[in-house]
């Protein structure tokens, strides 16, 4: 055995805070009650009645720490949430978005669709008129009938073409069976008004290039009193789409479309809207 085996360790054990305190406060009381009793014993006075309390020093360190953990996971929580409802705000927003293009897209989509139908319903239409126009002509006479003589389809006798008119419609019907081009002036094809002005040269009349002043270029008549070379007009004066010649027993020559080029036709086939005459 060691010869120092018998001697104690002189190391005194550690002692918590919270006993420190206590004994501390222990102490103290103890230390008070002996002042106050040596006094008693020198000085007689009345026995003391009141009740000290001792002060209690709060060391729970325990619970403050676990106030904190729980405070750090209160807003660990409140930033997770608000970190969720921002996604979900975002997310919300892309899918608005998207929608939005998607409907842009299926209105876009819906008025093609009406646009296309529309333009094929005007070309079937045109292409109706066009083929009752080619039949129409098919059953009347190639050849121009007298227009000084009446007869049932020409009704009275209409004026004769003299002068400048005849001039001008005889070059009118001269034209007849040749393409309409859009522009065209001639001499291998015209459109609505070139025809017109090219016809209107032939008597030593310049006329404007456009139907709509063409419709404006003389003074106005009624459809009932017409004669040879006066211009016919489909539209409002001043705004017309579309010109002719009268060539008298009330039919009129003109550039009608591209399908069926420059016909001679019969007013009650198309009745224009009015006429000017320039002669």
């Amino acid at each position: 055995m060691s010869h120092t085996a018998h001697i104690p360790s002189h190391r005194k054990p550690r002692r918590s805070a919270s006993k420190l305190a206590v004994r501390a406060g222990v102490a103290g009381g103890v230390l008070s009650t002996l002042a106050m009793a040596g006094t008693a014993s020198a000085t007689p006075v009345e026995p003391v009645t009141e009740t000290l309390e001792m002060p209690v020093l709060n060391l729970d360190l325990g619970s403050e720490v676990a106030s904190a953990v729980t405070k750090a996971a209160d807003n660990s929580g409140v930033a997770a949430l608000e970190g969720e409802l921002n996604a979900q705000e975002e997310t919300a927003r892309t899918g608005a978005a998207a929608e939005a293009k998607k409907a842009k897209e299926e209105a876009q989509k819906k008025a093609d669709a009406e646009k296309k139908a529309k333009e094929e319903a005007d070309r079937k239409a045109a292409a109706e008129r066009a083929s009752r126009n080619d039949a129409r002509t098919s059953l009347g006479t190639k050849s121009s009938p007298d227009t000084s003589r009446p007869t049932a389809e020409t009704g009275p006798v209409a004026p004769v073409a003299k002068g400048s008119a005849a001039a001008i419609v005889n070059f009118a019907r001269a034209q007849v069976g040749k393409a309409y081009v859009l522009g065209g002036t001639g001499p291998s094809s015209y459109d609505c008004s070139g025809l017109v002005r090219a016809a209107y040269r032939q008597a030593g009349i310049s006329l404007p290039r456009m139907s709509q002043d063409q419709s404006t270029a003389g003074r106005s008549v009624s459809l009932s009193a017409l004669q040879p070379g006066d211009i016919l007009y489909w539209g409002s004066k001043g705004s017309a789409y579309h010109v002719a010649v009268y060539v008298g027993g009330g039919k009129f020559v003109g550039a009608q479309n591209p399908r069926t080029g420059i016909v001679e036709r019969s007013m009650s086939y198309d009745r224009p809207t009015g006429a000017v005459r320039v002669l």
